[in-house]
This record gives structure tokens, sequence and C-alpha cells, in this order.
């Protein structure tokens, strides 16, 4: 008798829906053992016990009050990039572009500060500059934005491309306004007059920062949520034709979106520049605009989710980095423990969405 054909070990198939609750529990979960198995990967190559691994890891964010405001820093940073990205991935469109559209914004910045700081009075050069990274941003996301309205091109790849064009634009310039000459680099922009420099709030370096991301997540929770705009991007994002059928010009709602996008982005690279780093470099973003994909999507794009997941993503990198440090490591270690947390961060939405159904032996 031939045997009657056997289907594959396993398939994979949609789960149902399952609670926040549940959901939440299964993102805990792959934190726990992302730290688990970092702690093993360190153990392994330095033999030293993973409760150090775990008290290093909080020590690197915790340990000190200045510690604690560059973590700060660092999730401000990651969230207002984060919220960025919210309003565009609501609408479906793939802006993998913040890298870029910070970097343009650090450049406006910086070209303000070098060619304007000693022409303007200093609070009438911390509005141009803020604004021409503003404007400098919601430019170079509206481009991807006209050319897939008009003419239906690939988004990601876009984005993606403009990226290069910009790090590339602040590559050149750095090389022009070099300081010193041959040294590659620009230094601290207006070092002695603090031109452009924004003001501090009392001791903290950082706070302004903090405060900015703040108010821009209320910014936009209220704009995603309660407002026409919002409510025209849910439309577009779960069908483009149903939107053209209800009277939405689909087209226009691409172009507005981008361009509140890219000037969130310009924004977070002026307070880089202007607020706290006072300089320019290829490397001012440090992937952030990368990164800000993950903490968008993790959160489901809604804007108080994204504050739990860059506080998430920030802190486990920034203890990676100082289990590096304290351990003897070079930055490639903590370049692969932050790889093992990420991996199972986003391989955690797998088991969410999906579930491994293996094949019933026949009896």
């Amino acid at each position: 008798m031939n045997e009657k054909k056997r289907g594959p070990l396993a398939h994979i198939v949609k789960r149902p829906v399952i609670s926040k609750q549940q959901a939440y529990a299964v993102r805990a979960l792959s934190i726990v053992l992302a730290i688990i198995v970092c702690a093993i990967v360190t153990f392994l190559l330095t033999g030293d016990d993973p409760i150090s691994v775990f008290k290093t890891i909080w020590e690197g964010s915790f340990g000190s009050e200045r510690r604690f405001w560059v973590l700060m820093q660092n999730i401000s940073i990651l969230l207002i990039i984060s919220l960025a990205m919210g309003p565009a991935f609501r609408m479906r469109f793939w802006n993998i572009g913040g890298e870029g559209q910070v970097m343009i914004g650090v450049l406006a910045t910086a070209s303000c500060m070098i060619m304007l700081g000693d022409k303007l009075p200093a609070p009438i050069l911390i509005i141009v500059e803020i604004g021409a990274a503003i404007v400098a941003g919601a430019i170079w996301a509206a481009i991807p934005a006209f050319f897939k309205s008009n003419w239906n091109t690939n988004e990601t790849l876009f984005t993606l491309m403009m990226n290069y064009v910009a790090t590339q634009l602040v590559a050149y310039f750095i090389i022009i306004w070099e300081s010193p000459r041959g040294s590659g680099k620009i230094g601290i922009i207006n070092q002695k007059t603090m031109a452009g420099w924004l003001p501090q709030i009392g001791q903290y370096k950082y706070l302004l920062t903090v405060i900015v991301a703040i108010v821009l997540t209320v910014v936009l929770y209220i704009y995603m949520n309660y407002s026409k705009h919002g409510y025209e991007l849910a439309v577009v994002g779960e069908s483009e034709r149903t939107a053209r059928y209800i009277g939405i010009k689909v087209g226009r709602v691409f172009i507005r979106t981008m361009l509140l996008s890219g000037a969130i982005c310009g924004l977070a690279g002026a307070l880089m520049v202007a607020g706290t780093d006072h300089t320019m470099t290829t490397t001012l973003a440090g992937g952030r605009g990368f990164t800000a994909v993950m903490v968008a999507w993790m959160a489901q794009f809604n804007p108080v989710g994204m504050i739990f997941t860059s506080f998430l993503l920030a802190f486990l990198q920034k203890g990676a980095g100082e289990v590096a440090t304290q351990f003897g490591l070079n930055q490639s270690f903590s370049d692969i423990l932050s790889s093992i947390i990420i991996f199972f961060l986003i391989g955690c939405e797998f088991f969410i969405q999906y579930r491994i159904v293996f094949r019933k032996e026949a009896k």
C-alpha cells in the first residue's frame, strides 16, 4: 500500500488576537531571556558571574546622577525620532529615513551657528537655527512623499537612499568647516561665544531635551487620536482605496504627514547640535533613526507606548556598553550584546502575531 503523503512537520499560522496583558507578558519574557543570554555570553568570555553582569547593566544607567541624565538624554532623542516615525507608519508609509532627516537638521543647525554666529543676536539666532532645522528636515522628508504620491515610487528604498545622501552632505561640509585644518572635524562650534547654544535649565544639561520630548508626546498623542488628520491617517493606513472613495486626498495626506515627520526629526537634530553636543559629526545621530523604527513598531505607533519602548532600548543598550567597559572588552562586544537584546525584542513580536502548529500523527 502506498503511504498517504504527509504534510510538513510544522507550519506557521496567524494567531488570534491576544489581549494586551498577554502581549506585554510575552515582551517581558523576551527581555528577561535577552538579559540571561547576555549574561551567559559575558560569562563565557570573561568568567565573571552573571549577577555582576546584571548589576553592571543597572549601574550603567543609574550608577550616578550623570549617568542618569545621559540616559534621559538618550531616551528623549530616541523618543522624539520615534514620535516622528509614528504618523507615517500609522498610514503604512514606511519611512526608513529618520536618520537622514535628523542629519539634515544637524547640518542646518550647524550652518546657522557657524555662518550667523557673529551676525545675529543670541535669541534671534536660536529661533533661526531651530526654524532652519525644522524646515530642512520637513523638506527632506517631503521629497520621497512627493514622488510616492505622484509616481508611486517605493518609499522604503527612497527614504533609505536619502539617509546616505544626507550623511555624505554632512561629511562634505565638515571638511569645508574643519577646525583646525586637516583635522577632519569641526570641534565645538562657537566655544568661546556660545552663540546659538540653547539655554540650560538650572544645573541640568539635558533637561530641555526631556521637556521637549514630553511635550511632543502629548501633542502627537492628541494629533493621532483626536484630530481630523489623525483620523485620515488611520483610514489611509487601513485602505487607500477606501480613503479615496470617501474623498480623502491620499497624496496630500502622504506629503502633509511626511512634512510633520521630517520637521520633528529636524528638531531632534537641532537639539543635539545646539542643545547638548555643540558640534557636527557624521555619527551624531548614532543609528537612532533606525532604532526609532523598532521603537515605533513595538509600541504599535502609540506615542505613550513609545515612552516605554524608548526607555527599554536605551537602558539595555547603555547597560551593554557599560558591561563592555567594565569587563575590559571592546566596543564590538557592546554591539554584540545590543544585537542580542534587539533580536529578542523583535523576535517576540513574531510569537505575538503567529504561532507554530506541528503535524499531528495519524492514529
